[in-house]
């Protein structure tokens, strides 16, 4: 059985995934979490990801700033607390199209998440070192 435990944000590893986009990995499959993911992610003015899906239900929401986020090639722009659903394999992405700094808290339905890139259909672990925000390598 797992754990419980208090995470000091503070304390927890940035992972930089490039072009401007930071990720901070909280609730996971580390501590010992089966059905949960969870993080937080800082994009500088004018970071984007890569259109992407992943294996599980997804919901995220606007910390700060202002986002676009695309879901099955629609874009609706986002302010701060609106909040997304997606659906497992349904491809989505967020920008920053904004002068000011964006930030989501992400929540994954799963303990194991994967990643897969619309444009290539290449699979990756979720903050593996080939989760990237984008496909080049920055």
């Amino acid at each position: 059985m797992a754990e419980s435990r208090i995470l000091r944000f503070r304390e927890l590893p940035e992972i930089d995934r490039g072009t401007g986009v930071r990720t901070r990995l909280l609730v996971s499959r580390q501590l010992g979490a089966e059905g949960l993911t969870t993080g937080i992610t800082h994009f500088a003015p004018g970071a984007e990801i890569a259109r992407h899906w992943h294996n599980c239900d997804e919901s995220v929401v606007i910390l700060e700033g202002e986002a676009v986020c695309e879901i099955d090639g629609q874009y609706f722009p986002m302010r701060q607390y609106d909040t997304t659903f997606v659906p497992a394999n349904v491809p989505h992405r967020f920008l920053n199209r904004s002068d000011k700094p964006m930030a989501i808290l992400w929540i994954y339905a799963a303990g194991y998440v994967t990643r897969t890139f619309a444009d290539t259909g290449v699979t990756v672990e979720h903050l593996s070192t080939d989760d990237r925000a984008t496909l080049s390598a920055d």
